[in-house]
């Protein structure tokens, strides 16, 4: 059974964030809220497009938008944020539970040979 397998939410934010534009629109939002037009000028893509990926961040749930005037100014979803990390946050802490698992395997073992002859030659 595989546990750590995302979810709907958790996978469509994964694939939103496969995209190198929509990683970079996401890491701008990331410094300070910002409208479209403003992106579009930080960024080698047209306004249509920014606009475009946008509505992909927006559906996977990573960035939001508030009207201010006639523009719309996006910014990062912080519990959107929150679950993609408590998902890459499973694997970090399996990672360091496996980790300490093998030290402490190796370490009711005893030295291994290589640290047997390195005792060994450091006598002489």
């Amino acid at each position: 059974m595989v546990t750590n397998a995302p979810r709907s939410s958790e996978a469509t934010a994964l694939a939103a964030l496969g995209d190198p534009t929509r990683r970079a629109i996401f890491e701008q939002l990331g410094e300070r809220p910002s409208a479209v037009g403003e992106l579009a000028g930080r960024l080698p893509v047209s306004r249509p497009a920014v606009s475009q990926h946008l509505k992909v961040l927006k559906e996977a749930g990573l960035v939001v938008d508030e009207r201010r005037g006639s523009r719309r100014i996006y910014r990062l979803h912080p519990e959107g944020i929150a679950e993609l990390r408590d998902y890459l946050d499973r694997f970090w802490s399996s990672a360091l539970a496996s980790f300490k698992a093998r030290v402490e395997r190796l370490e009711a073992q005893g030295p291994g040979p290589e640290a047997r002859q390195r005792e060994e030659g450091s006598d002489e």
